[in-house]
């Protein structure tokens, strides 16, 4: 694997599927994880199979599916946890166990009663117990983002050493700011014997609209796979969104940084996960939102029918959008309402656009938005 490579790790069918009201089936999470597996993510975080039959059984079939992506189930570090998980991955071609524990002091004074060494001992002995059923594991330190640094090196060496593959350093809260994020990842790749050997990963939360720039941050310092989900959904204000990390780096070759995503199929996919999970995606929503290529003021309006460049950084079509909308309020100037006519079939000269568009204003006002319908209205003053 390129050195530049951020792999993505979606976790859309175990984090995202944990929003209230966002439950899957079995059938809706295999058709769902063979699109994950077409768009080309590189792990499939399939479940927590300990958690209920269901989502042992949805794991089980989903490893029967899947033909690229390594497919991952979840842990506490349990031993039954990991059994479990082990026996629900047993058809994967490429099984990852995904097992870890908090490392904030938080967590371990108020949730484990425990102590930092205690909590060490908890997590080498979940990775080497994963260890002794698969190749690939991967250690999260819950809280990592609130994690003091020195304790947090000592934690990752620790399970480098336990043969974990990959470590994962969550934001659980949302808390940190991009600078803060990306200072810890440089200071794990800097302070941590053996970090070479394996991959850093970045599990950002939304509560403060920060998920996307923390990941992009934790990929900038030397992360090389970012934990996310279609549509940014997951717990909360929910987890980084897997569409706006991959078109950051896409837009921006100056970070010398790329992943696999058939970039043309993100927004169907993000239309499937909306309707399959009854979610909706706000229209203002980066890259998939129904706003995102939409123009409405007149002098964006304008510019983007001279040239897309001028309002849009992405051509809509790379994500898999036909066209940009120009869309018709009274805001709007005449370029796009010339625009439009001729799109329904109306070539309008100087003199007649600008009576027609007299006409229209009186429409635009007492509507929101004025459709194809209305202007074949609107030219009958020229008829």
């Amino acid at each position: 694997m390129s050195d530049n490579k951020v792999q993505i790790f979606d976790t859309t069918l175990r984090d995202g599927e944990q929003v209230p009201g966002c439950k899957l089936n079995t059938e809706q999470k295999l058709v769902i994880a063979e699109r994950l597996d077409n768009l080309g993510v590189d792990i499939i975080e399939a479940g927590f199979p300990v958690s209920s039959p269901g989502d042992f059984n949805s794991v089980t079939e989903i490893t029967k599916i899947v033909k690229n992506a390594t497919v991952c189930g979840l842990t506490r570090a349990v031993e039954n946890d990991i059994k479990v998980a082990a026996e629900a991955l047993k058809y994967a071609v490429k099984p990852r166990i995904h097992t870890g524990i908090g490392t904030s002091d938080s967590h371990i004074q108020h949730k484990f009663k425990s102590t930092r060494e205690k909590i060490i001992e908890r997590g080498v002995a979940a990775v080497k117990y994963a260890k002794s059923f698969v190749e690939d594991v991967e250690f999260y330190a819950e809280d990592a983002g609130r994690t003091e640094n020195a304790y947090l090196a000592q934690v990752c060496e620790a399970m480098i050493k336990a043969g974990a593959t990959v470590l994962n350093i969550p934001d659980t809260t949302g808390y940190c700011l991009p600078d803060e994020y990306g200072a810890k990842i440089k200071y794990l790749k800097e302070n941590v014997k053996g970090i070479e050997n394996v991959t850093l990963s970045c599990h950002c939360h939304n509560d403060l609209g920060l998920a996307t720039a923390n990941s992009i941050a934790g990929a900038i310092n030397g992360a090389r796979q970012i934990e996310c989900t279609i549509n940014g959904i997951g717990e909360r204000a929910g987890n980084t969104s897997l569409e706006e990390v991959v078109m950051i780096m896409k837009q921006h070759p100056d970070l010398n940084l790329f992943t696999g995503i058939d970039t043309t199929l993100l927004y169907d996919t993000s239309r499937m996960v909306s309707e399959s999970m009854g979610m909706m995606v706000q229209p203002n929503k980066a890259i998939v939102g129904s706003n995102a290529f939409a123009h409405s003021s007149g002098i964006h309006q304008d510019g983007v029918i001279k040239n897309r460049e001028t309002y849009e950084i992405i051509d809509p079509a790379e994500v898999g959008v036909t066209e940009s909308a120009i869309v018709l309020t009274a805001r709007s100037g005449r370029a796009a309402l010339a625009y439009r006519a001729k799109k329904v079939g109306y070539e309008l000269t100087k003199l007649e656009l600008d009576e027609v568009y007299k006409e229209f204003l009186n429409f635009a006002d007492s509507k929101k938005e004025v459709v194809d319908e209305d202007i074949h209205e609107i030219m009958k003053v020229i008829a």
